[in-house]
């Protein structure tokens, strides 16, 4: 069994991570594309603006009353665990700073409730992110590198390379047309006996508004050598650049599904600003599933926040 506090370390980073489809070097101002040509890279891009939130200067998952984001993770057979978490994105930086994002996330319940974690994006793309975590136990704070890119974390469905650390030189990309897209997204079912606090607002049914909605089909396979997947296929509006969904495949059959429900934030002139209405993930061979779900009320963007607010001081200050 690992250290125990590196294993709440570990599992904060992973826990509030951003998503998959990385870009290396895609710029924040990337324009909106005027033309419908577009090459496997040029989608793959625009999909790395939508997953950073690059749309908008900050973008959040506050608490709002009693409403706020719930993460579960559900071993088949078991009744699922649950944390719950506010996130704070800060992409306000200049192009030409040492900083290119902020990512701060605080645990509110669960096994990690008190605990915090900022983390440094940079504009210099060959340089690694940087990790400073709160431990409310230790009442201090830990500066940790970046995790292995095959990591599990916190017992869930996502490497550490889906939602964070994947890059373009990792991958080839080919683009495989476009098609509608026909089903319904994943989502936790859950019994009667396994509901709790945390889950009885959680929707009873998988989203259906991507039905319908024509989609880029697009090809991303490694580059690593004997890597646990060889390839990923992802669904990308057509419209928004959101990624619906992402299938892992390994030795020709699909081992991992990723679900992401996409939500439209504002600034209607820029058909990207979109935001998270929950990401569902399974691995097929256990059944093992992770659902996080982010409530409509609590998503945020472009609020004006104290000076430095992504900063030591306020990880400090979280509450246990």
């Amino acid at each position: 069994m690992g250290h125990p506090i590196r294993t709440r370390a570990a599992v904060a980073c992973a826990l509030f991570a951003t998503s998959g489809l990385a870009l290396a070097g895609v710029p924040k101002d990337l324009p909106y594309p005027s033309g419908g040509n577009l090459s496997a890279d040029d989608i793959a891009q625009q999909t790395y603006f939508v997953n950073h939130f690059y749309a908008f200067k900050n973008y959040a998952i506050v608490k709002k009353g009693r409403k706020i984001t719930v993460l579960l993770n559900k071993v088949k057979g078991r009744k699922p665990t649950a944390n719950t978490l506010e996130r704070y994105l800060n992409n306000d930086y200049s192009a030409d700073g040492a900083v290119k994002a902020e990512d701060m996330a605080i645990f509110r319940s669960g096994k990690l409730k008190g605990t915090g974690m900022l983390v440094t994006d940079y504009n210099d793309d060959n340089k690694s992110q940087s990790y400073m975590i709160w431990l409310p136990a230790l009442r201090k704070i830990r500066r940790f590198a970046q995790p292995a890119h095959d990591d599990a974390w916190g017992g869930s469905d996502f490497t550490f390379g889906d939602v964070t650390l994947r890059k373009p030189k990792y991958e080839t990309h080919e683009l495989l047309g476009k098609e509608t897209f026909n089903d319904c997204l994943g989502f936790m079912k859950l019994a009667a006996n396994e509901q709790s606090r945390y889950t009885k607002n959680v929707p009873t049914e998988g989203s259906c508004t991507p039905k319908g909605k024509e989609v880029y089909k697009l090809k991303s396979t490694t580059k690593f050598k004997n890597w646990w997947y060889d390839y990923r296929i992802s669904y990308i509006d057509a419209k928004t650049f959101a990624d619906y969904r992402t299938e892992y495949f390994k030795g020709g059959n699909k081992i991992k599904v990723i679900d992401r429900n996409w939500v439209p934030l504002g600034k209607s002139d820029d058909p990207r600003a979109v935001g998270w209405g929950y990401w569902y993930g399974t691995t097929l061979a256990t059944g093992h599933e992770t659902w996080a779900v982010i409530p409509p009320e609590v998503n945020q963007v472009d609020h004006k926040y104290k000076k430095g607010w992504w900063s030591e001081k306020t990880l400090r200050k979280i509450k246990r």
